[in-house]
């Protein structure tokens, strides 16, 4: 450990995750040169974060859990710091002000884990031959240091050496890979904005499958072994490319990619341009295809649009709840409708504890905030009628493209086509609707007219 700061800075105004993020600066640029050894876990390199300062500062936090420190810079000169839990606190050799654009460089090394949180462990997860990263919302840090708030979007290389046997996927595109001897190094480049937790890696023996026309090239990285399940379930993932385009605007990256892991996963897991499954979901049987749905939609509502702040989190998951209705809408014939009336029967012997627009901290991955979520669009919806909605849908996703989103935001712009559409009763309308299902904790009813 360096010498010099002991104490902590402040973090980014989040209560949810209070220990993450340093709202002095934001990072603009991540330039990663990774070396790993799959039989050992052992990780090692250097980040190189361009930094844009936000405020006049003596002192840079970054983010960094279970990793040692070797080097640190600032600006290319050597920078005193400390790093403790979880927290490296960076001095540079002169104060930095306002508006300063300088790079702050990090050499490190370890054996990777993921971080125990109230959500469960996040994070960097090694499986039995290879790796992956899962980090919704704090587990960016288990593999590089960052300015970890989803709010803090930035651009990405990442060159990424390991053994020659394995394959390696990330997010970004490929753009080089290099064999020397026994191991092998990519180069991923991501040129759109990305929040750190969608940063993602995965480690495995892969072989690559084309899944044919798309609204987007799609691929599937899945061990050869389960081949035959995991395509038969996702055959009709190029069909929803090309609905849930018509229904939110064009796919918002260039491609898709489905990596099948050969362990069993708890939850299927979205990155950026990417979907991660365990052969446990993709069987043959086509039991979850709603999941696959809801992993592609999460590209629209959650990786384009990023929600600022973690109590916004039904911004991502009631829009790709909603879209697991809609897929059996058009697919399967099963109205949205009845998909909806089904849940909102089911919620409503719940407790009644939870506002939707701010769940608190504890609750914001509970499912009622997925399924109120979606309700809440449904009754939308309804009170709009679908031409009016969707091209509500398609504008907010066009007007913040690659940005950052807020309850309020999505609330103002219902509330504008409402007015457009029906003027100022239709706007109040919307108004109360909206109040009711993001900020009352009672479950509101479902209206049922046609």
């Amino acid at each position: 450990m360096g010498g010099g700061v002991t104490h902590e800075a402040p973090a980014l105004a989040d209560p949810y995750t209070p220990d993450r993020g340093d709202p002095a600066y934001v990072v603009t640029h991540y330039d990663l040169e990774l070396d790993y050894k799959v039989s050992s876990n052992r990780l090692s390199g250097r980040a190189v974060l361009d930094v844009r300062v936000a405020d006049d500062t003596r002192r840079l936090v970054v983010d960094l859990v279970g990793l040692r420190i070797s080097k640190v810079s600032v600006g290319g000169a050597p920078a005193r710091w400390a790093h403790r839990g979880g927290r490296v606190v960076v001095t540079p050799s002169a104060p930095l002000t306002r508006g300063e654009r300088t790079q702050v460089a990090i050499t490190y090394a370890g054996t990777p884990g993921p971080v125990s949180t109230r959500w469960g462990d996040v994070g960097w997860e090694e499986l039995t031959e290879g790796a992956l990263v899962a980090a919704q919302p704090n587990g960016a840090p288990t593999w590089f240091p960052c300015n970890d708030h989803p709010r803090n979007k930035a651009t990405y290389r990442l060159s990424f050496e390991c053994d020659s046997p394995f394959d390696v996927v990330a997010t970004g595109a490929l753009v080089s890979t290099r064999v020397r001897g026994s191991r092998t190094r990519r180069v991923f480049v991501q040129d759109v904005p990305m929040a750190t937790y969608l940063a993602t890696v995965h480690v495995g023996r892969y072989v690559h499958r084309d899944l044919g026309p798309a609204a987007v090239p799609v691929t599937v990285a899945l061990p050869a072994a389960c081949e035959r399940p995991v395509m038969h379930d996702l055959a009709r993932l190029p069909q929803m490319t090309f609905h849930f385009g018509e229904l939110f605007g064009d796919y918002p990256f260039d491609d898709y990619t489905v990596v099948v892991t050969a362990d069993d996963l708890e939850i299927p897991l979205e990155a950026h341009g990417l979907a991660t499954f365990g052969p446990n979901w993709l069987d043959g049987n086509r039991r979850h295809e709603r999941l696959v749905a809801h992993e592609l939609a999460h590209q629209w509502f959650g990786n384009s649009l990023t929600t600022q702040t973690w109590a916004d989190i039904w911004l991502n998951e009631g829009f790709a709840c909603y879209a697991e209705w809609l897929w059996a809408e058009h697919a399967d014939g099963v109205s949205a409708h009845v998909s909806a009336a089904m849940h909102w029967a089911r919620l409503s012997r719940l407790p009644q504890d939870l506002v939707l627009a701010d769940p608190g901290a504890d609750l914001m991955f509970d499912d009622r905030v997925y399924k109120r979520g979606a309700l809440a669009l449904h009754a939308l919806r309804r009170r709009l009628g679908d031409e009016v909605f969707f091209d509500l849908v398609r504008d907010w996703v066009a007007t913040h493209r690659h940005g950052s989103v807020t309850t309020d935001a999505f609330v103002q712009t219902a509330e504008a086509h409402a007015a457009r559409a029906t003027g100022e009763e239709g706007r109040d309308g919307v108004r109360r609707l909206l109040e009711a299902w993001l900020w009352t904790e009672p479950l509101p009813p479902l209206d049922a007219r046609p």
